[in-house]
């Protein structure tokens, strides 16, 4: 059994039976620059608590596998930044038994929660097929299949393959629904042309949906696609020609496997003069306002 450290605030939740959204720390060492990365992991989890549900905050430090970071974790997290280590859910072992840190990515992240008993994880968007024929597929998709937990995001990230993407989640049997929407969003705006088959008009309907899932059909995971905010969203015509100049420097450089996300995110920020962080801190925030609503639902019902 993976041996967990909950923070005093998750513990306490766990023996009162609160509601707990999960949160990755990805997205603070590597999707975003310090110090913006360590005021958005702050401002999640506030986020998170006025939305009646208490933040847990998941990596690796020193071997241990955290559920809930104190303030001092969360600024090593951020500080360190890209030079700490990406794990997702098959790196876990390597770093619990060398005893290093590291960085859980969503796929890690999930399974980390689920050991702990949380059901709803928040992030910004998922890992999914990348786009042309190098066969690259995100380890995200495999693990949200066989993980009984609701990830709330802005679907999956804009620089993958969105059609072949939700294709995969269909074929491994991951049940989508869209959160107030029936197309699935694309990260930065909230159109993709991709449409979804299931909508939840509120959090109450949505914590119904996922509870038949997983108590009456034993099902795994749910991924819960929730837009960008209207008024955050970016041009798609400006967003997609950044993301193009990414993906041929990319290719020019070589640049594949894990390096490959992490360049790419960087890559369209510097482009789009920051719009695209700015976004990514807008969609982060609602994913994690919803996420806390969901976890309330749940735990009412």
């Amino acid at each position: 059994m993976l041996d967990l450290l909950f923070s005093a605030e998750v513990a306490e939740a766990r023996v009162a039976r609160a509601p707990v959204v999960a949160l990755e720390s990805t997205l603070v060492a590597h999707g975003l620059p310090w110090p913006d990365n360590l005021d958005v992991a702050r401002e999640l989890e506030a986020i998170v608590r006025d939305g009646g549900a208490v933040p847990a905050t998941i990596a690796v430090i020193d071997g241990h596998a955290r559920v809930g970071l104190d303030a001092g974790q969360l600024e090593r997290i951020a500080r360190a930044g890209a030079t700490l280590a990406k794990a997702g859910a098959t790196d876990l072992a390597v770093h619990l038994a060398r005893g290093t840190s590291a960085a859980t990515t969503v796929s890690a992240t999930a399974l980390v929660a689920r050991a702990a008993g949380i059901r709803v994880f928040a992030t910004g968007g998922i890992g999914g097929v990348h786009r042309g024929d190098a066969g690259d597929v995100s380890h995200d998709l495999v693990a949200l299949a066989k993980t009984p937990i609701a990830v709330v995001s802005a679907g999956a990230k804009a620089i993958l393959d969105l059609p072949r993407t939700a294709e995969l989640l269909e074929t491994l049997g991951v049940l989508v629904v869209g959160f107030r929407s029936d197309e699935l969003p694309a990260f930065y705006t909230q159109h993709s042309g991709v449409r979804l088959e299931h909508v939840a008009a509120d959090a109450r309907e949505l914590a119904a949906i996922v509870r038949a899932h997983w108590d009456d059909l034993d099902g795994g995971g749910v991924l819960v696609c929730n837009p960008i905010p209207t008024d955050a969203a970016l041009d798609s015509g400006a967003i997609e020609a950044a993301i193009e100049a990414a993906i041929a420097e990319a290719d020019a450089r070589g640049i594949t496997g894990k390096r490959l996300t992490p360049h790419l995110l960087a890559r369209v920020a510097a482009i789009t003069g920051g719009a695209s962080i700015r976004a990514n801190r807008a969609l982060a925030r609602h994913n994690a306002a919803v996420a806390a609503e969901l976890a309330v639902a749940l735990s009412a019902s």
